[in-house]
């Protein structure tokens, strides 16, 4: 099939490349960056630097909409904000814009989420049909998300992944914790009583293939392990698998004013279930903490 993917040249989207070009699906990868696009795949994809490059006579089977500024760069300014936002919202309604002009339509958008939709919500178990709570976040997913969504007045089916915390190797937000807790400087943030709705990579890209080859999904979906733990465990546990102390706490107000608003990111607490792809069959390799830690550091 003929695949247009953005956001394709970062942790998870190169990840899904590398799994779908043995496939044997022409992958064309959106990105300013044409060295990097030629770095990480050769001549195996096609490089657009520009959607307005497309002509009405293009056409993909797929879309993949992963494109978005990271959220955990740079302090959450009003300016920065800003970035995030149009990074996510504009790009993805210039996509739907495209299909518009398109006289052969995709079969399929899938448009990346993520589990800030739901807010903070402590203990309380969220699935698809719960309701959210506002802040930054929420707004931003819940918007990327509708945008997403006018694509279904072209007859596309559309899948939205509401993804929480994804591990894997050489990126993510793991990578940014390996190095004090390595050095047996880590340990929990704030009170560590707070939920971390994790996944593997793998079972990422497998729910998005899954996605792909299934026309009856379609909708909203968690991108989730069946196995949430708390900030506590997931320390304790990622310590033990790198057989260091995790003895030095950072409390939340330190993080609060280092990091600001964006403190919310691993403070806020969203205990997310895959309700919709449990229901649905979809088998996970990876359910438990232990076992996706041990899979990507050792």
């Amino acid at each position: 099939m003929k695949i247009l993917i953005t956001g394709g040249t970062g942790f998870i989207g190169s990840a899904l490349i590398k799994t779908l070009l043995p496939q044997k699906h022409q992958i064309t990868v959106l990105s300013r960056n044409a060295d990097k696009v030629a770095r990480l795949f050769a001549d195996s994809v096609t490089p657009l630097s520009d959607l307005h490059a497309l002509t009405a006579s293009d056409h993909f089977d797929i879309i993949i909409n992963l494109a978005g500024a990271s959220i955990f760069d740079k302090r959450w300014t009003a300016a920065q904000k800003t970035i995030i936002r149009d990074s996510r919202i504009q790009l993805t309604q210039q996509l739907i814009d495209r299909i518009a002009t398109m006289q052969q339509k995709p079969q399929l958008l899938i448009s990346g989420s993520a589990i800030g939709v739901y807010g903070d919500q402590g203990d309380t178990e969220l699935t698809e049909q719960s309701h959210s709570v506002a802040d930054f976040s929420q707004q931003l997913c819940a918007d990327w998300e509708q945008t997403a969504l006018q694509a279904q007045q072209y007859d596309v089916r559309v899948c939205l992944m509401r993804t929480g915390l994804v591990l894997g190797k050489d990126g993510g937000l793991l990578q940014r914790m390996l190095l004090p807790f390595k050095l047996g400087l880590g340990g929990r943030i704030g009170s560590g009583r707070q939920w971390m709705s994790w996944i593997h990579l793998q079972d990422w890209i497998a729910i998005a293939e899954s996605m792909i080859n299934d026309s009856s999904m379609q909708g909203v979906y968690n991108a989730t392990a069946i196995n949430p733990v708390t900030n506590l465990e997931f320390s304790k546990t990622l310590a033990e698998v790198l057989q260091r102390p995790a003895c030095l706490p950072l409390p939340a107000f330190a993080l609060k004013t280092l990091l600001g608003e964006m403190s919310e990111l691993v403070l806020g607490s969203q205990k997310v279930l895959p309700e919709r792809l449990v229901q649905h069959g979809f088998e996970f390799q990876f359910s438990h903490l232990r076992r996706a830690l041990n899979d990507i550091l050792k």
